[in-house]
């Protein structure tokens, strides 16, 4: 271990979601990253899969009172302090399982919070309604539209839980007290959070990276790739609407809630639909794409396909919202459409397809974006800036 490290030990503290995804990855490879570095890495990990469905009104108030505040976790975490004596806390997602208890669990040691989603001001995590970005939760006390709407899986009773996890630590202060400093993955997330409430002097920008360097190939690239969820919120149904008015230049892999309704499009051969796609699969697809599509209709977070699309040189044709506007660079790194606009979008498949060259000078530039900013070594000195900032008690700057 290098002795000369401001921070010596971590410990990560997270939940895993019932299905796996990005933030788990996240914290897996900023593990990985941390220990190749000489830092010692300690994790408690729960897991919401454990918690049980409720069957009756006693069960639905003891998972409510647990989410609130989990003596459990808070022991168990409280326990690996005392054991491992990390200099920084770094914790992930504590909804539902571990609960906001672990924060009070730190004793002294300073605590990150890395923002992955937008719990903190949303219910539902998503910032999303009725198909639309939803920003009615933010910056108030109570997040009672979050309530009214059942926003938490359809169910008024799961969102009266998450807004009330939110609104109790809000007036207790835990969130301002308990945590030194926020990590947000973009600028515009940092943004969100403060019309929130949250301290703007507290929150530092650091996106996501990607290691190991999936590399680029020289290659004929073609087509256009969806490789998501086949989800609302990832806009599958604009980019089904576009691909009817281009039809042979999207290919779309995934699996999710709207597979079906994809398997029927796809019946008209105005794309090819090839299921789910393995993860080791994913960069060898990229490397032949003329470029990544990525037509969200909610506020993303920073996604790691972007990522992956970037280190292998393809741009990224996204919507124009949220974090995606200020990731993707139109005309530079990829090219911007706007949300919902299905007519916006073929426009750009085509244009895309009809000038290989310029697309090829974005993903170029794409790669030197991921070089620059995404890679480990980058990702890693904010990581250890923002773990120093925490055990000196410093403010955090903006970026």
């Amino acid at each position: 271990m290098n002795q000369n490290l401001p921070v010596r030990g971590v410990l990560q503290v997270h939940t895993r979601y019932r299905q796996a995804g990005g933030e788990d990855q996240v914290v897996e490879a900023e593990r990985q990253l941390l220990q190749a570095a000489g830092i010692a890495v300690h994790q408690v990990i729960f897991d919401n899969a454990d918690l049980r469905e409720s069957r009756s009104l006693a069960s639905d108030l003891k998972l409510a009172a647990s989410a609130i505040w989990s003596l459990g976790a808070e022991r168990q975490v409280r326990a690996a302090i005392e054991t491992h004596r990390p200099d920084v806390m770094h914790v992930h997602n504590t909804f539902a399982a571990a609960s906001p208890s672990v924060y009070a669990a730190a004793d002294g040691v300073p605590v990150v919070q890395t923002l992955h989603n937008y719990r903190m001001v949303c219910p539902a995590a998503t910032a999303f309604r009725d198909g639309r970005a939803c920003a009615d939760c933010v910056g108030r006390l109570v997040p009672w539209p979050g309530i009214l709407h059942a926003c938490v899986h359809g169910s008024r009773s799961q969102s009266a839980v998450a807004a009330t996890t939110v609104a109790v630590h809000r007036a207790l202060g835990t969130f301002r007290r308990r945590i030194a400093v926020y990590v947000a993955l973009t600028g515009f997330q940092r943004q969100l959070m403060i019309d929130g409430g949250l301290p703007a002097e507290q929150i530092r920008v650091i996106s996501n990276f990607l290691e190991p360097d999936p590399g680029v190939s020289d290659g004929p690239r073609s087509g256009i790739l969806y490789v998501a969820r086949l989800a609302e919120e990832k806009g599958i149904e604009v980019l089904l609407r576009a691909a009817a008015m281009q039809p042979g230049i999207v290919r779309v892999a995934g699996d999710g809630p709207l597979q079906a309704l994809v398997e029927r499009a796809a019946a008209a051969e105005t794309f090819d639909y090839v299921g789910r796609l393995p993860p080791p699969s994913v960069p060898e697809e990229l490397r032949r794409a003329t470029a990544l599509v990525l037509p969200s209709i909610w506020f993303e977070g920073f996604p790691l396909t972007v990522l992956e699309a970037y280190a292998t040189g393809t741009p990224v044709i996204a919507s124009r919202i949220g974090s995606l506007a200020e990731i993707v660079e139109d005309g530079v790194t990829g090219l911007l459409a706007d949300p919902h606009d299905a007519n916006g979008l073929a426009e750009r498949l085509r244009w895309a397809t009809d000038h290989p060259n310029e697309m090829h000078e974005m993903g170029s530039r794409a790669r030197d974006e991921y070089e620059a900013r995404f890679r480990g070594p980058a990702h890693l000195e904010a990581l250890l800036g923002t773990y120093a900032a925490a055990a000196r008690g410093t403010a955090a700057p903006s970026t």
